[in-house]
């Protein structure tokens, strides 16, 4: 099926003129992500919010198949069926969202929505505000990416498997060639490779957040990339392609975990809920991410996935108190706990201490998330990832071409989106 097949029937958060009046209670619908573990969590959610407010009944049920959540969420849009609340509001598409006029602004409807955010999420809310100041996202959880490595792999090809040396562009790409020579795993990395715009989340972009500093795709309207520490990361990622590291092909299963879990690729980048998807399929270790030069700290791509709220929900009121009971301490803690994924709140350490004291793994990722960064939260936002993903396309991708060349045209062109 694809996105734009999608049409739901209405549901109690049916289409409805939202734009006055006080919030509402009574049923309402959700969408949570396929992630397995995120399921369980919800469903014991709901369960206890359905059990306390039987007149407020919540029917939750995983995000309908398409090309991308993204492409779901704004055909049901269209269509005037969403949910009122989505457990999977990509940052990046919250722009896109607004202009369909699809999102509700939790600042200006509910009295206390700043006050809660900002306590539960402290600095990190102003990330996700909108160029209006206010909030059409709820921050939920962010997931740190770093560097997984099969550790099979790297001793079949005679590297270290315990300590590898990845600290740099350099490491990685004689890591590659040792992995190639040895015949030890088919590609060395293979994230998404389709021209979806969402993908370079999963390739340049961790990796140009933690060569430059934490610098964004785009800031004060002006495309970054174009750099010094953006062309290293494009000429390593096209360098990968060319030496036929990585492959350009999409992947025929799970094309964000399955080349990795499947053993198809010696390396792969994920948060810690890579854990849940790779444990039993492959041994493997986690080190930061690469960098140009090596660095002791890096920033790294937060990867966050946050509550939208929708305008066609008819009962807001019963949205919003439900999508702050999600979030109370115990239902963080047990997200972290159920999930491996990190709640976007400041005490995420005190909140789950006695779970990282026993999983010693998550350590390096709760580490990371003071300098994990996500995306700009710009007008044109798609457009502007739509745009770089075609210079990938034609000249990473294919593993030749000028990348100074197309990727100074397509700053050309970001620029003038992030300003329209």
């Amino acid at each position: 099926m694809t996105a734009a097949a999608v049409v739901l029937p209405l549901s109690a958060c049916g289409s409805d003129d939202s734009s006055g009046g006080k919030p509402t209670a009574g049923p309402i619908d959700i969408w949570y992500s396929t992630n397995e573990q995120e399921q369980a969590w919800a469903k014991t959610v709901v369960d206890a919010w359905n059990t306390e407010h039987p007149e407020e009944k919540v029917t939750a049920r995983a995000v309908p198949a398409g090309k991308s959540t993204e492409d779901v969420i704004g055909a049901a849009i269209t269509a005037g069926n969403t949910p009122c609340l989505v457990y999977n509001t990509a940052p990046a598409a919250v722009s896109a969202f607004e202009k369909q006029r699809g999102l509700v602004n939790l600042s200006k409807t509910f009295k206390d929505a700043e006050s809660f955010i900002e306590q539960r999420s402290g600095d990190a809310v102003d990330g996700f505000r909108s160029p209006d100041g206010s909030l059409y996202q709820m921050p939920w959880k962010t997931n740190p990416f770093m560097l997984y490595y099969n550790k099979d792999v790297f001793a079949k090809a005679g590297l270290d498997a315990e300590h590898p040396k990845l600290r740099t562009y350099d490491d990685v790409l004689a890591a590659a060639k040792a992995i190639k020579s040895a015949k030890a795993a088919d590609f060395a990395l293979y994230p998404p490779a389709t021209s979806d715009y969402t993908n370079s989340l999963f390739d340049f972009y961790p990796l140009y957040l933690a060569n430059s500093g934490g610098t964004q795709l785009v800031e004060d309207g002006k495309a970054t990339f174009t750099g010094e520490a953006g062309l290293q990361t494009l000429g390593f990622w096209q360098q990968m392609y060319a030496e036929g590291y990585s492959s350009p092909e999409a992947y025929s299963g799970d094309m964000w975990a399955g080349p990795f879990s499947d053993g198809v690729a010696a390396m792969g980048i994920a948060g810690p809920w890579g854990k849940g998807q790779f444990d039993g399929k492959v041994e493997f270790g986690v080190v930061p991410l690469p960098t140009a030069a090596g660095a002791e700290e890096t920033s790294t791509f937060a990867d966050s996935k946050n509550v939208g709220m929708f305008t066609s929900c008819r009962n807001q009121q019963t949205a919003w108190d439900f999508a702050k009971f999600s979030m109370s301490k115990e239902n963080d803690a047990a997200l972290l706990e159920e999930t491996g994924q990190f709640p976007t709140r400041t005490d995420v350490t005190t909140v789950a201490a006695g779970f990282l004291k026993e999983n010693p793994f998550y350590e390096p990722f709760a580490d990371a998330v003071p300098r994990a960064v996500d995306v700009p939260n710009i007008p044109g936002s798609s457009q502007v990832w739509t745009t770089f993903r075609k210079a990938w396309d034609d000249t990473v991708l294919s593993g030749k071409g000028d990348v100074k060349d197309a990727f100074g045209a397509a700053a050309q062109t970001i620029d003038d989106q992030a300003n329209g």
